[in-house]
């Protein structure tokens, strides 16, 4: 399972309602994308809950690399890039993926926490203790799931938090609003531990 996101900053004065028409007639589209676990259509907006831009920024869980790289090297982000040019994309290994009590609901919100892995700790620790981070995490009445990975790249850890309302004001990250949610494999991902 891998986690990917990449981010298109807008400008300031950007009209949002264009990304929000984007998604309403393009974003089922992947609603039965081959080893697509989930894909979170997610925007921050300038002046609202904290954020400082403007911001397209999805977010997609794979159930496998073959359905990633079609869509990476194929119609799909290449989509991306004649609208907005080639953003970086970013990735994770999943470490734990967990349901909330209600992943039937859709969520209308997204938190998005990256932290530094130290160097002092030792990984197989660092993970036990991420897995069950996670699963407690999950069980908070209002998310509907939660992954964890690591970019072994950058040593970073992300936390990714899907809710079915707005997250309490406690909790930590960049919060994103999800204007629509395609879950083709999601049943598919692994509970818990990744592997």
């Amino acid at each position: 399972m891998q986690l990917m996101q990449y981010e298109i900053t807008l400008p300031a004065d950007y009209d949002m309602g264009i990304i929000r028409r984007r998604v309403g007639t393009r974003g089922s589209r992947t609603d039965h994308f081959t080893d697509l676990g989930a894909k979170a259509y997610l925007i921050r907006e300038r002046g609202q809950h904290g954020s400082p831009v403007n911001q397209y920024a999805p977010f997609y869980m794979w159930a496998g690399d073959t359905g990633m790289n079609h869509f990476l090297f194929g119609a799909g982000f290449d989509g991306i890039r004649t609208d907005f040019g080639r953003p970086a994309v970013r990735t994770w290994q999943t470490v734990a993926h967990i349901d909330g009590p209600a992943p039937g609901e859709p969520p209308v919100a997204a938190t998005r926490e990256v932290d530094p892995v130290d160097p002092a700790n030792a990984l197989p620790d660092l993970i036990d203790r991420i897995v069950h981070e996670t699963v407690d995490a999950a069980q908070e009445t209002d998310v509907n799931g939660i992954v964890a990975g690591i970019d072994p790249s950058t040593w970073q850890l992300v936390r990714f938090t899907l809710w079915n309302t707005q997250p309490p004001a406690t909790a930590p990250g960049d919060r994103y609003t999800v204007l629509h949610l395609s879950q083709p494999h999601r049943r598919s991902l692994p509970s818990g531990r990744a592997w």
